[in-house]
Parts: structure tokens; C-alpha cells; sequence
């Protein structure tokens, strides 16, 4: 057996009766869940099939059965570590005879789910376009998760939307019977279901299943806990693994509850606390002890270590989203030139569009990175989507463009109607959007419905683009195009989705002074070049790791940067009248903060573009949160050594009188210019009113007829 502390030989070693096992942000949770299994295994307690070993993702599973293989010192089969899924599958293609399907039944993937939605939809003639078929099947997983059939969903719906899921979902499931399929929620559903009604079937896996192990407790919905709870009502040898406080996924359905009740379910519990962080120094633990400790819905744990103190947390106050994009990207800069290896230094932000600035200012410094859990934002489906509006817009020739988003949102224009308007076109000398804007609605008569409302659409937006500027063109695109009802569907993604455009607006909104064509022209032009920058060669197998806080749990770095540490951004602006969402987003900035090893960077900006409003937002409650002796505080005006607290931030670009006319310095790219704020510089590249700068605190866009250069 590895060396153990105390607490997790306890963990290990109490095997009889119910047992919580409140395992802190890098206690070596893994570590204990592992030689549990060993440990029953070699001491006899228990044959390897007599052990159920669940926890949430394929991956931890095979992480599990591997270490326990290693412990074990034998190719031991372990038939029951896995998902809940996979194990739920298991017993029901034994059992599923007892429900009414067959052994042979088919799981429905997402893609299936939705289809089966919108026959199901057809079927009861609802409008598609009233009632979106995604939030539609979004609202009977959750049904499903809250072990809700047709009949008690329906008893507690209150308005259209709900009493029309209400119609879909007994439909929904007829069709799944009659197609002899299941989706994913009704694996663990019907298993419980099975269970229930099923006396003789649930008696049989209680005595099969002698002692029970839970990871990640915390993230357990309602269904996953009936599951545990029926299967260890026999033996009562249930161990759940988790940490209250990472329960960040209640809108995945979690229920932190569950953790937090165990001991009211089984009053006989042992609770231990594995309290020992391996992982990071002094100071950041005790910025997450602090932050923590302000939730009331909690079981208390006082993480300790003994790592080192470890240096001080700094705290970057930006001038803008594009400063401490710059900021983050000339620390990271530094790292890699002190010898510090990509892997260990990860960007985390609490939305998913808040990488865009990052990932940018990321390539123009040549750092190598990669996306975790999304893909990076140019990249980005509803991104795309819109971009390819934008080009065929500014150049109507675009036929691959048109064809992207011609059926986008849907039009009933399929790939033979789209190939037959490629054709006509040619033979008239002409591309799509041109051929469909040169004719009246007397000559496109011919076509379907969706072809003719395109061309209208085509019309509108060529036309407006001698008029508006690219931001409000995309309002348009959202609006007239119906791209927001699109994005808008219900889902969980859809908020990210539409925040992903909101942040594209943001970058339209650059180029607003400029005249309209002209304005949509260079947005496009950007656009275009760092599109180009993402698809260049990798020059590094290592990289910097971006990734949402969500994704980020589970994983640790030496070096963690938590970008956009501000009020309404995190927290969210939404939980502000929710105290329970609240305590989940201070969960979530404990997660966060625990990621880190050594040092860990935190920034927050005076004024940010953000969905598309330049905002001022204070500086966020959790580093308020966080004793000022843990914090090196710095700002963009500081850099050189001022305190931040008692520097004026009423001009934060220096104290030169704007109301007197200033000397426009000539400038072409190498020239060496000096900054009153930023110091010594390098021109990089210069255009009429903006001039880029390499500066040693990073690189930063200046107005030429405001910045006060000095030529060097």
C-alpha cells in the first residue's frame, strides 16, 4: 500500500457500514478511492465482482481500473468500476425484458433525440418555429433526471411552453418504445425504475453488490442518488467521495443535497475529512479557505499544507479587456522565458467568450495554446455562422459562404435545391446571391418559400451595408435572419452560444467610426488574419492551456491566470438575486483557485467591452474576499513599482491636457518611441490613427494623435 496520511488510511481502512469521505481540493481523493478497492480486494472483504465502483467521465474510470490493476499487482477484472451509464447499460440488457424492450434495444444519440423531438412535434402539428424543438428535449431531460414520467411532469407545468413539452414528452417516449430505443437519461431512469417495480431484480444486484464506492458525490442528480440509495439499502457499505464545496454542475442537474444529506440518509455514517492539500503553497490555500467560509450551505473543512508559503497572489488591475489580455499574455511571456514548460500554465475565465482578447494577444506574442472543453473562438460553430453572412455581404462572389448559411436557420432549402440554384446561376453568368437579388418576385416564383425569403434577406443586408456599421449588422443578421431564435433554443449552450456573439459584436464595434463599408471591410480583413494565425504549424507539442472554470475541475498547473475577476462577470451577474446560485459561484471561484500550484495571477479591468456595452465593473467580492497580506497588487498604471490603491485612475493614460492640441509624432514600424506611462517601446506596425507598440510590460494599440510619443 503507498504511504497514506492518517486520514486517508482511515478512508481506506473503515470498510464496514456507510461512509463520507469529505475529500478537499487536492487531499489525494483518487489515491483513496483506489486502495479502498485494493485494500476490500487483498484483505478478503470482498471478491472483485462484489465491488461497484462508480464515478462520472470513461476516462476517471480507466484512471481507476488501471491504478487499482497496479496496486493489486495482477491483471484482476473489475466488472463493475465504471459510469453510471455504462453500468446502468449493463443491467439493463439483462433486465430490460421486465420494461418491455428487447436485449437488442438501440441508444438514441443527441442528433436522434432531436429528430425524434421534431416527428414527435410534426406529429402533434406544433410549430417548430414557436416551440424550439432543442429546448423542448432540454426540459424533458431534465424531467427525466428528476425521475419525472410524462404523467407527474404534467401536473406540475404552468405556461405554453411547458404545458407543450408536456404534449412532446409522452409522445416522445411512445416513439422510443415503439423504436425499441433509449436515450441516455433513460438508462439511469429506467434502471431505477427497474429497481423499483422490479423486487426480485433489485434484490438481486443488492446481494451482487456488497460494498458500493461513489466518486464525485457532489455531482450526483436526483436519479444517479435513488440509484446509490436502493442498491446499498441491503448492506448499507456505501462510500461516497466528494468535496461540497467543487459542487458546480447544478446546471447539469446536480444537486448539492445530496452530499450535503448523506448523513440523514444513513445516521450511522462515518464522516472523515481528508484536510491535507499536496498541491498548492500556503498562501493559495488560504485565499480559498477565506473565500469559502463565507457560504453557509456547507460542510466546513479548513484545507492546511505543507508546501511552502509560496509567493504572493497577484492581482492586475487593467485599463480595458485588451490590456489585461496583453498583460496575461507578457506574464505568461516571462514564464516561458524563465524556463517554465507551457503544460504547467493554464488561462482560466468563468465564460467561454472571454478567451477571444486572450487568444489573440496569445498569437501576436507566438505562444502556442490550446482550448480545453470548446474549441477556440473563430472556430466556433454560430461564430462561423455569422462571419459567413458578413462575407457574402461584403462580396456577394462568396458562393461558399451563401451556401453555409443559406439553410441557416432553417429554410427548406436542401442540398438538390441549392445545387439547382448553383446551375441556374452559371448559366445566367452570375453567383447565388446575385442571380436571386437580380430577379423580381414574379421571376423567383418558381423557387420554394425558403429560397424566395432568402432573397429578401439577401437584399436587406446588401443593402444596409452602405448604411450601418458592422455591429448593428449583425444585429440585423440575428434578428431578420431569425439567428437569434436559432441560438436561443433553451438548451444549456444556448447562453454561451449568444455569448459568443455578443463577444463578436464587441470586436465589430472597433471598427464603428469608420464609414460603413469601409468599417465592415477591415472587421472581415482582422478577422480573416488571425483566422489565418490559428491555422498556422504548431511550434511547440507543449502549450498554454485556456479553459472555463467548469472545465478546469479536476485539473492542476503551477501557474494559474484567473482573467475577468469582477463583478457581473464573476460572480455572474444572474446570481445576484439568487443566494443559492451565489454560493455555487463562490464554489466555483474556490475551484478555480485551487487549480494552482505555485502561483496563481488574478485580473480584473477598470472598463471592459462586454456583450457588446462598454461597462465599469468593481473589482469582484472574491478578491475583496482575500486578506490584502496574501496579495501583491499591481495596475496598469503602476507597473513600475506605485501602490495601485493611491494612484488616481481619473486618467489612466496619463496627465496631458487633451484640450490642447498635441504633436503627432511621424512614426513607421521599428521605430524606438518612449510612453509616459509604459516606458521604452518598439513600433511594430502603424496605420493613420492607430499605432501598435511592443512595450515591456506587452503590447498595446495607441492613438497616434493621443498616445504623446516621444521618438527615440
Amino acid at each position: 500500500m503507498l504511504k497514506l496520511n492518517p486520514e486517508q488510511l482511515r478512508a481506506v481502512e473503515t470498510v464496514e457500514g456507510p461512509v463520507l469521505v469529505l475529500a478537499g481540493a487536492g487531499s489525494g481523493k483518487t489515491r483513496v478511492l483506489t486502495q479502498r478497492v485494493a485494500y476490500l480486494i487483498q484483505k478478503g472483504f470482498s471478491e472483485p465482482e462484489n465491488i461497484l465502483a462508480v464515478t462520472f467521465t470513461n476516462k476517471a474510470a480507466a484512471e481507476m481500473k488501471e491504478r487499482i490493476s497496479k496496486q493489486l499487482g495482477t491483471n484482476y477484472s473489475l466488472p463493475w468500476v465504471g459510469t453510471f451509464h455504462s453500468i446502468c447499460l449493463r443491467i439493463l440488457k439483462s433486465n430490460a425484458h421486465h420494461l418491455g424492450y428487447s436485449q437488442q434495444f438501440t441508444i438514441y444519440d443527441s442528433n436522434d433525440q432531436l429528430q425524434s423531438v421534431k416527428d414527435c412535434m410534426k406529429k402533434l402539428q406544433m410549430d417548430t418555429k414557436k416551440v424550439n424543438p432543442r429546448a423542448v428535449l432540454s426540459y424533458i431531460s431534465a424531467a427525466k433526471t428528476e425521475m419525472m414520467d410524462p404523467k407527474a411532469y404534467a401536473k406540475y407545468t404552468s405556461g405554453y411552453f411547458q404545458d407543450a413539452v408536456a404534449l412532446v414528452y409522452p409522445e416522445y417516449q411512445k416513439l422510443l418504445r415503439n423504436n425499441n430505443a433509449m436515450d441516455f437519461d433513460d438508462l439511469i431512469m429506467n434502471t431505477v425504475l427497474l429497481f423499483q417495480n422490479i423486487p426480485a431484480v433489485l434484490s438481486r444486484y443488492q446481494e451482487l453488490f456488497k460494498f458500493i464506492l461513489i466518486d464525485e458525490y457532489q455531482d450526483t442528480n436526483h436519479s444517479q442518488y435513488l440509484f446509490a440509495k436502493l442498491l446499498a439499502d441491503k448492506h448499507h457499505n456505501i462510500c461516497v467521495v466528494g468535496d461540497d464545496a467543487q459542487s458546480i454542475y447544478s446546471f447539469r442537474g446536480a444537486t448539492i443535497q445530496n452530499i450535503l444529506s448523506f448523513e440523514k440518509d444513513y445516521p450511522e455514517a462515518k464522516v472523515i475529512k481528508l484536510e491535507q492539500n499536496y498541491r498548492s503553497t500556503k498562501n493559495i490555500l488560504n485565499a480559498s479557505n477565506r473565500i469559502i467560509k463565507l457560504n453557509t450551505n456547507q460542510k466546513p473543512k479548513d484545507l492546511w499544507t505543507e508546501n511552502p508559503q509560496g509567493e504572493q497572489i497577484i492581482v492586475y488591475k487593467a485599463l480595458d479587456e485588451k490590456d489585461e489580455a496583453s498583460w496575461i499574455a507578457n506574464e505568461i511571456g516571462s514564464l516561458i522565458d524563465q524556463g517554465v514548460e507551457p503544460i504547467e500554465i493554464s488561462v482560466l475565465y468563468r465564460t467561454n467568450a472571454q478567451s477571444r482578447n486572450i487568444e489573440e494577444f496569445l498569437i501576436r506574442a507566438g505562444i502556442d495554446y490550446k482550448i480545453v472543453g470548446n474549441v477556440k473562438f473563430y472556430d466556433r460553430k454560430e461564430v462561423k455562422d455569422i462571419l459567413a453572412y458578413l462575407k457574402l455581404i461584403q462580396n456577394p462572389s462568396d458562393n461558399l459562404s451563401v451556401k453555409r448559411i443559406i439553410n441557416i436557420p432553417r429554410r427548406g432549402i436542401g442540398p438538390k435545391t441549392i445545387s439547382d440554384l448553383e446551375k441556374a446561376a452559371a448559366m445566367n453568368g452570375e453567383n447565388i446571391i446575385e442571380y436571386l437579388t437580380n430577379r423580381n418576385d414574379a421571376e423567383l416564383s418558381e423557387w420554394n418559400k425558403g429560397v424566395r425569403n432568402f432573397a429578401e434577406l439577401a437584399k436587406l443586408l446588401i443593402r444596409i451595408k452602405t448604411e450601418l456599421q458592422p455591429d448593428i449588422i449583425i444585429d440585423t443578421i440575428m434578428s431578420d435572419a431569425g439567428y437569434y431564435e436559432y441560438l436561443n433554443d433553451g438548451s444549456p449552450e444556448s447562453e454561451t452560444r449568444l455569448e459568443n456573439i455578443s463577444e463578436l459584436k464587441s470586436l465589430a464595434q472597433q471598427f464603428k467610426d469608420l464609414p460603413p463599408e469601409t468599417g465592415l471591410e477591415e472587421f472581415l480583413d482582422q478577422v480573416s488574419l488571425i483566422e489565418e494565425q490559428y491555422k498556422a504549424e504548431d511550434k511547440l507539442n507543449q502549450k498554454v492551456t485556456l479553459m472555463s472554470i467548469h472545465a478546469a475541475k479536476g485539473l492542476e498547473f503551477d501557474h494559474v491566470f484567473l482573467a475577468g475577476v469582477e463583478e457581473g462577470i464573476f460572480p455572474h451577474s444572474r446570481t445576484y438575486t439568487d443566494p443559492t446560485e451565489m454560493e455555487e459561484e463562490r464554489r466555483l471561484a474556490y475551484v478555480a483557485i485551487t487549480r494552482a500550484k505555485q502561483k496563481l495571477y488574478l485580473t480584473h479591468a477598470d472598463s471592459r467591452t462586454y456583450f457588446g456595452t462598454r461597462n465599469s465593473n468593481m473589482m469582484s467580492r472574491f478578491i475583496s474576499d482575500i486578506p490584502e497580506e496574501l496579495i501583491d497588487f499591481r495596475s496598469f498604471n503602476n507597473e513600475f513599482g506605485s501602490d495601485w490603491k493611491e494612484t488616481s485612475t481619473s486618467n489612466s493614460w496619463g496627465n496631458w491636457d487633451t484640450s490642447q492640441e498635441q504633436e503627432i509624432v511621424s512614426l513607421e514600424k521599428g521605430d524606438e518611441v518612449k510612453h509616459s506611462v509604459f516606458g521604452k517601446g518598439k513600433v511594430l506596425s502603424v496605420d493613420e490613427s492607430i499605432v501598435v507598440i511592443k512595450f515591456p510590460i506587452g503590447v498595446k494599440e495607441l492613438s497616434v494623435e493621443f498616445a504623446k510619443l516621444e521618438k527615440i
